[in-house]
């Protein structure tokens, strides 16, 4: 099995006498009669082994595999991509799942690994992070952590001064390439989120969760639709004017089921609860003359100061 599917794929085929030269150098002797039979016995079993003849000689190969090659390089690729594996285990993981292809489709995938520049987490520890606090979800438990940022020494610099934080996690999401701690916070009586990678000496209390009433309404999709790069703020509705070409942005930010009213022949307006953070104001920026806020009022005004800000930051 082994060497068929290492040295196999639909385009690539093998020989009888290449299988028995493959297993002595395993050391394993074999005559062509057993070997048929294990042929066999590996078809019974689920393998898609095929066998062709040509001129006078017959070809072995592996047909359909668990993964086919497009999939393996669209793993490769997310992850390469994303943030929170170091580069130590893209590596690794990438090894992996180049031995789930022939040695052929591996070098195909061996190519996909070049990526420039992109900028990966330095914690090692992140998997450990993510095991722990799935453990802690399925224990009922709450836990405890230190919380860390990099200062401009580029050096972990403890937050709250080395205090322990203590909460009880409900979920884990991956949002604008990085894995958040969903969890509800029992003193101020809310929902928090906090960086993966940036939790420290995770440990479980034995505690009970608190915050189930809260997370029995909770969907993470409308909850991470209402973050702009998980950033918090107080949740309004707002209400945007958009130009008709804008249309796409805001399904792809909101969702199919954001409701479009028309205004005019090149604009409609769409109601949408957001987290009002400075990032949320900095996006509807972006889209430049195409946005515009129209309401409420205070977030209006928020947007005025901002603005307010920048102009006196840049000139």
């Amino acid at each position: 099995m082994k060497i068929l599917l290492e040295k196999t794929d639909e385009k690539h085929s093998i020989t009888m006498n290449e299988i028995i030269n493959a297993l002595e150098a395993y050391g394993v002797r074999a005559e062509r009669k057993s070997l048929y039979s294990d042929i066999e016995s590996l078809r019974q079993y689920g393998m898609d082994i095929i066998g062709k003849q040509m001129d006078r000689t017959y070809y072995y190969c592996v047909g359909n595999r668990e993964f086919e090659l497009a999939e393996l390089k669209l793993l490769v690729d997310s992850v390469q991509a994303a943030k929170f594996i170091t580069v130590k285990k893209s590596n690794e993981l990438i090894k992996k799942i180049e031995g789930l292809a022939s040695k052929y489709e591996a070098s195909q995938l061996h190519r996909q690994v070049y990526v420039a520049g992109r900028i990966k987490t330095m914690n090692e520890s992140i998997y450990y992070n993510v095991d722990m606090v799935h453990s802690a979800i399925g224990a009922n438990s709450k836990i405890t952590f230190q919380y860390f940022q990099w200062n401009v020494e580029k050096k972990m610099e403890l937050r709250k001064g080395g205090a322990w934080y203590e909460v009880s996690p409900w979920a884990l999401s991956w949002d604008d390439e990085n894995y958040y701690l969903i969890a509800f916070d029992s003193r101020d009586d809310k929902i928090k989120h906090f960086r993966v990678d940036k939790m420290l000496h995770i440990g479980m209390t034995g505690e009970k969760r608190e915050g189930k009433k809260c997370f029995q309404e909770f969907d993470m999709a409308v909850y991470a639709r209402k973050m702009f790069g998980m950033f918090s703020g107080k949740e309004e509705t707002v209400k945007i004017e958009c130009d008709n070409s804008l249309a796409g942005v805001m399904i792809d930010r909101f969702g199919k089921d954001v409701t479009f009213i028309k205004k005019g022949e090149g604009h409609f307006t769409v109601n949408v609860k957001v987290a009002v953070s400075r990032q949320f104001l900095a996006w509807v920026m972006a889209l430049g003359e195409g946005a515009k806020i129209v309401g409420p009022e205070s977030v209006i005004v928020r947007m005025n100061a901002e603005i307010d800000r920048l102009l006196r930051q840049y000139r």
